[in-house]
């Protein structure tokens, strides 16, 4: 942090979604973490994370350790992306769904419903939703594993096709079912 101002790296790293940029902080901690085609959102969720003129953000590379937890959950060890630490802004409640998240095991799918009682507000659903959509660390915080009350996948901020892919691929590896759902029951 120089003065009160955060010191932020974006990293373009190529994975089997896209290109992801991956930010982080001096400590190597990540900070956020979105689709190329969504950089405009990513900048959105920093601001209202970290406040306008709070943050600078500039070009580079990740930290090593960060990096290659990334391209190893691409290659097929989904708990890799477990060790990254993760620093957001956010509301409490939001931190508290963005905990619940990273709970859900790879492979497996939940509902908002579920997650609302996870969290201690069974009757909050559309705020599990509004703070999923909030979530500015998309894969490492695994937004995609939420769907539906009915198993359909829902909106996703990286699209429907991304989210599918993401569900997809963690199956593949984990020898889960697709929309599996149960995970944090």
């Amino acid at each position: 942090m120089t003065g009160n101002v955060l010191d932020l790296v974006c990293d373009r790293r190529p994975s089997a979604v896209g290109t992801l940029l991956v930010v982080s902080d001096r400590d190597g901690c990540l900070r956020a973490l979105d689709f190329h085609d969504y950089e405009a959102r990513m900048e959105r969720l920093l601001r209202i994370h970290y406040g306008e003129g709070r943050y600078r953000l500039h070009g580079g590379a990740s930290p090593r350790a960060l990096g290659d937890r990334i391209d190893a959950f691409f290659d097929g060890r989904l708990n890799a992306i477990d060790a990254i630490e993760v620093r957001t802004g956010g509301t409490e409640f939001q931190r508290r769904v963005w905990a619940a998240l990273r709970r859900i095991p790879a492979g497996t799918t939940t509902t908002y419903g579920k997650l609302a009682g996870i969290v201690g507000a069974p009757s909050a659903c559309r705020a599990v939703g509004l703070a999923n959509g909030s979530n500015p660390v998309v894969i490492v915080v695994p937004c995609h594993r939420v769907v539906g009350a009915d198993g359909t996948l829902t909106g996703y901020g990286g699209g429907i096709a991304r989210k599918r892919s993401l569900l997809d691929h963690e199956r593949k590896w984990s020898g889960g079912e697709a929309g599996r759902q149960g995970a944090l029951l």
